[in-house]
């Protein structure tokens, strides 16, 4: 977000950025896929949680009206809130829901996450609130993440046990019901091990069997720039690629395989857009800031917004001059 329109949240979009921006989701769209655009911010902006609706809503008139006449792209109002008052939550959903209408967005799909890292085995504890957002296209979906390790974050390569996967979206499947709503699972993985996965097959069987609530699930995740990230799905060599490929094959849209024909599995490429400020040229990279990412080893300083520091992060911990590592959240510092 501080890419997109730096400074505040009601600021200009930086026409660098967007124009690159614009161009990565065009591509993806002239294919005929979605392109969900995803600010990847945990509900924060400059690392301070934002409190303002209003501004928040005038963020998202800003980056909807650029892509109100596409209809492959799909709107997520920001990934992983965590920490905020529930309320709070709930109120920026609303917000985003309705400026993204305003600015002319009808028809696309609009994806809405809760607190607590938006994790399915917390959600009818946590965000059960949610059930409030209203939408007058009747395209809410309700994105929730669910990872299988001990504290659902997502950065071991163990799994609880190897029915963890359907016990863990029990009670959020069942939330859904309860209130006539539809979900998408937009992270999931497992590590390369047999428990992982036959946890990870239990829960695609059960997200499957309930298909009514379930519109699919997204394995987290591929870009060139993972390196050996223990989930990597970057072909050819990636971990979670190498190990699961057979696997997630049979779940993937249009399957005939048994274990599969229903429930769309899909995987997460994360590309982040980095424009540069000297020139007028923009370029498309693939990287990613979420609680669970890490990127391979580097010796040199990072760069401005680029990660430096979490959870089992691996990379640079300093930043180019003037930039300073500022801690977002347990899993994720940048450079700012």
């Amino acid at each position: 977000m501080e890419r997109l329109v730096p400074g505040t949240l009601t600021s200009s979009a930086d026409p660098t950025y967007l124009a690159a921006l614009k161009s990565t989701v065009n591509y993806i769209t002239s294919t005929g896929g979605y392109a969900v655009i995803d600010p990847h911010n945990f509900g924060r902006y400059y690392g301070d949680i934002i409190t303002s609706t209003s501004d928040f809503a005038a963020f998202w008139t800003t980056l909807a009206s650029e892509f109100a006449s596409n209809d492959k792209v799909i709107f997520d109002t920001n990934n992983e809130f965590n920490s905020e008052e529930q309320t709070l939550v709930l109120d920026l959903n609303q917000a985003a829901i309705d400026a993204i209408r305003a600015a002319g967005a009808k028809s696309q799909y609009i994806f809405v996450e809760g607190n607590s890292w938006s994790g399915a085995w917390t959600w009818p504890t946590v965000n059960d609130n949610m059930k409030a957002l209203t939408d007058p296209q009747d395209l809410i979906i309700y994105e929730m993440h669910q990872y299988l390790d001990s504290d659902g974050s997502g950065t071991s390569e163990s799994c609880v046990s190897s029915t963890i996967g359907q016990e863990r979206v029990v009670a959020a499947t069942q939330w859904l019901k309860d209130n006539g709503k539809k979900a998408f699972l937009g992270e999931f993985a497992g590590g390369p091990n047999s428990v992982c996965k036959s946890a990870v097959t239990g829960m695609l069987d059960y997200l499957q069997a309930n298909s009514d609530v379930w519109l699919g699930a997204s394995w987290w995740s591929a870009g060139p720039w993972w390196g050996d990230y223990m989930y990597s799905f970057e072909p050819p060599s990636g971990t979670g690629y190498t190990y699961y490929m057979s696997l997630l094959k049979n779940y993937f849209p249009g399957s005939g395989s048994s274990g599969g024909t229903t429930t769309a599995v899909t995987i997460t490429t994360s590309t982040t857009i980095v424009a540069t400020t000297t020139t007028t040229t923009a370029a498309a990279t693939a990287t990613t800031t979420t609680t669970s990412a890490t990127t391979g080893p580097s010796t040199t300083d990072a760069a401005q917004y680029a990660q430096c520091g979490g959870s089992s992060w691996t990379g640079a911990t300093t930043c180019a001059s003037p930039y300073t590592c500022q801690k977002q959240n347990d899993y994720y510092s940048q450079c700012l």
